[in-house]
């Protein structure tokens, strides 16, 4: 037994929302009620909507009439009149936009340390290349909207000259077997263990988020995210234990797709909800690590951070398979994230790397330049005043609609030629002299860092902007 709009209307239902959703419980719980019954009900639950808050069929209409009204807590903070000192690396390479964003986080409540790395440029709150210390908080922000973008290096047991004799099987793989951007996949089902992480189903958001990952597993995103081909010459002792020499390698670069920005985005309108900061420092607004939101966020963030690591094992999986690659060698590592670490001996706090390589003592990184320089494999010398931390990359000179302005795709095409690469999509925004100079910026962090390794690109994949 159904009921029309204008019948309701008769009743007193005079909007359509109200309308709309009355039809809808009607239509599905109401079938075998005879129309009087349906009218008395809804006479009476327009007059009293408390009565029905709690029932099954007819809450979602009490509540449209009722609306249950809940107190939104939140704490409304100053900043400290001086910013805590701070460590600079490569202070005349860093433009000083990023240094007041770094100013801005170091006069935070909860701040306790920072340190700016020398490719660094200005972002949303924390600046790229910001590492930034906190007191049991966690800032969205300073995570950044790719948690977990990261680096992967996989080493072949195969020489150099592969690169070369096997170009075109190189490209066609690269075609094949990887997906960068918003829209499609990868024609053939990925699977990890990922997937069946228990985490999906404890949050509305990542059990709405599960299948999403599912279709993005061994992606890549836009921008400046790639994979290429290159030739890795590596040290004697290298952190990789391999001997000393070149190798065909793989270097990726990417991070948890959809999931981390939907993650991101959800966490951030929380924090700046019960976070209130003066109007300049409202991207920095953070979590309490004490609240159900920040241990949610906690939780979320670390996961999106495993997704990104599972999607970079994907793309070296499908793509030595595809090439009959043997691995000998892989390292990887975030450099858009937050950890638990000891600062000082015996304090901790929670360290934001937003675009910057954990790099403490003995731990292996990765540094890249730009599609036609190299990139650096390094071990960390554990340095405290930088929190155990060096660059994440090169860092832009200039920003994507520069570039755009001042080169185009003949000019990049041109300079790549010079450099003996070849570029599958890509755009002029990732053009290598949009980035700063990736061996001063190495220069400027001699003592963060050992090099053990140079990587050169050859044939690289990017995302068609």
């Amino acid at each position: 037994m159904g009921i029309r709009p204008k019948e309701l209307s008769k009743l007193g239902y005079t909007n359509n929302v109200a309308r709309s959703l009355a039809i809808n419980i009607v239509n599905k719980h109401c079938k075998h009620d005879n129309k009087q019954q349906i009218e008395t009900t809804l006479a009476d639950l327009l007059q009293y909507p408390e009565k029905y808050k709690n029932n099954e069929i007819w809450h979602k209409l009490a509540e449209h009439f009722a609306p249950t009204v809940t107190d939104k807590h939140f704490t409304v903070y100053e900043l400290y009149n001086e910013p805590l000192a701070y460590k600079t690396y490569g202070n005349k390479y860093i433009e000083s936009l990023a240094k007041q964003q770094m100013q801005l986080a170091m006069r935070l409540p909860v701040t306790v340390a920072g340190a700016l790395m020398p490719d660094a440029h200005a972002g949303y709150g924390l600046p790229i290349g910001g590492v930034l210390a906190t007191e049991n908080a966690v800032l969205p922000y300073a995570v950044g909207l790719d948690i977990g973008c990261r680096m992967s290096l996989t080493v072949f047991d195969a020489h150099v000259n592969f690169l070369q004799r096997y170009s075109h099987q190189i490209k066609v793989a690269l075609k094949e077997y990887t997906h960068f951007g918003m829209d499609g996949g990868l024609r053939f089902v990925q699977e990890h263990e990922i997937l069946e992480r228990e985490e999906f189903g404890l949050t509305p958001l990542l059990k709405m988020l599960h299948g999403k990952a599912g279709r993005q597993l061994g992606t890549s995103g836009g921008g400046n995210h790639f994979v290429e081909f290159g030739e890795i010459e590596l040290i004697d002792g290298n952190v990789l234990g391999l001997p000393s020499g070149s190798y065909t390698a793989l270097l990726s670069h990417s991070g948890s797709r959809g999931m981390g920005a939907a993650i991101a985005k959800h966490y951030c309108d929380i924090a700046r909800e019960v976070c209130k900061l003066p109007r300049e420092a409202q991207h920095f607004a953070w979590l309490d690590l004490n609240t159900e939101a920040g241990q949610e966020y906690w939780m979320s963030m670390n996961l999106a951070g495993d997704f990104a690591q599972a999607c970079h094992e994907r793309i070296a999986i499908n793509l030595s398979k595809a090439l009959e690659l043997r691995v000998i060698a892989n390292i990887s590592n975030h450099h858009n994230f937050a950890w638990r670490e000891e600062i000082t001996p015996g304090r901790y706090a929670i360290v934001h790397r937003k675009g910057a390589t954990p790099a403490g003592k003995g731990q292996p990184g990765l540094i890249p330049g730009s599609m036609a320089t190299p990139g650096y494999l390094v071990c960390g010398k554990g340095v405290a005043e930088s929190l155990n931390s060096a660059s994440h990359g090169s860092g832009r000179a200039m920003s994507r609609q520069k570039a755009k302005e001042q080169f185009t795709q003949s000019a990049l095409k041109k300079m790549l030629t010079q450099a003996g690469v070849t570029l599958i999509g890509g755009s002029v925004e990732e053009v290598p002299l949009a980035y700063k100079d990736i061996d001063r910026i190495m220069s400027a962090q001699e003592a963060l860092v050992d090099v053990h390794g140079k990587f050169m690109p050859r044939i690289v994949r990017m995302n068609k902007e």
